[in-house]
């Protein structure tokens, strides 16, 4: 598996070209914006998303998907709520058994639906893979120590994805559970608005430990009941990724929770941000999945509710303390 397309010339697409072509890949970097790709082509560098981290200059830019058509295996990095559109384009280029890694942490509105399921109606011929787990784009360009989930349902296809991909400073751990692996990374993004909210409102670190606890929770009922493992989601792309996306205003979606709790609106929370926080659009598809499989998920409740100006944050908080008492597990 030389040759790698990575789709997605944002932050972490252009992240994970930097890592596979430290691992010695030969990379192409599909990128929307023609800036973009002019940036890396000519300059090494992702000025608009990635800015200061110089990049390998044996990653090659593109605008055309026709250029993907040759690879050993593509890493699919748009937003979650654009992934539909994205691998419908791509679809033509893609041959049968081709390995598509899902890079995106999110569940689709309307549909319901995670990425591996869009995969399917999209590029049925393709073989899934989710790669997922606590990672900063900009640390992980630096090459600052790094360890994720590479989840596959095929051993040895994942074994050899791992190898692909791997660096000293790039660590993936194997699993089987595609549903474990998404549910994880498309909750905890909801559950980092909530403890931006609880930063912002300085409630203290006491109610930001019981939020995360109380909202790996939730994230764990949800995965189960979508026919995920618990013990996936206890790993790097459950557990990690939730306590450092839940502990870091470097987040996306908790800087947009810390504007929230110190009393912006969301319009202000998100104005001048190119990049994308993914929990704003995951969290009424997340309220909406639990709903349809009979899951409580008050946390997650209370964010979509935030964000849709059906409650103010003191109320969604009083909401969420004075609910009856009950056991713990």
């Amino acid at each position: 598996m030389n040759r790698v397309g990575v789709i997605g010339g944002g932050a972490w697409g252009t992240a994970l070209a930097q890592v596979c072509a430290r691992a010695g890949r030969d990379v192409t970097l599909w990128a929307r914006e023609p800036e973009v790709v002019e940036a890396v082509n000519a300059r090494h560098e992702n000025a608009t998303f990635l800015a200061g981290v110089p990049l390998e200059p044996s990653i090659r830019a593109t605008g055309d998907y026709a250029d993907l058509a040759g690879c050993d295996l593509v890493l699919a990095v748009p937003p979650a709520q654009h992934m539909r559109s994205t691998l419908a384009t791509f679809a033509p280029h893609a041959r049968d058994g081709l390995p598509i890694v899902l890079c995106s942490k999110g569940i689709e509105q309307g549909s319901l639906k995670l990425m591996t399921d869009v995969l399917a109606e999209t590029i049925p011929q393709a073989r899934p893979a989710v790669l997922s787990g606590p990672s900063f784009a900009g640390e992980v360009a630096r090459g600052l120590p790094t360890a994720v989930t590479l989840a596959c349902p095929d051993p040895d296809l994942a074994e050899a994805l791992g190898e692909a991909i791997a660096t000293p400073t790039f660590r993936p751990y194997f699993a089987g559970d595609l549903i474990g692996a998404e549910a994880g990374g498309a909750v905890k993004n909801v559950l980092a608005i909530a403890t931006g909210i609880v930063e912002g409102r300085e409630l203290g670190r006491s109610a930001h430990a019981a939020l995360i606890t109380r909202g790996f929770s939730e994230l764990t009922r949800l995965a189960v009941a979508l026919g995920g493992e618990a013990e996936t989601v206890a790993g790097l792309c459950g557990l990690g990724d939730l306590v450092l996306t839940c502990s870091s205003p470097q987040s996306r979606n908790m800087s947009v929770g810390l504007a929230l709790g110190r009393g912006q609106t969301l319009e202000q929370a998100l104005a001048g941000k190119l990049t994308v926080a993914e929990g704003v659009a995951s969290a009424p598809a997340v309220r909406d999945l639990a709903r349809k499989l009979g899951v409580e998920v008050p946390i997650c409740e209370a964010v979509a509710a935030i964000l849709a100006g059906q409650v103010g944050v003191d109320d969604a908080i009083r909401g969420l303390l004075s609910r009856p008492l009950r056991e713990e597990h």
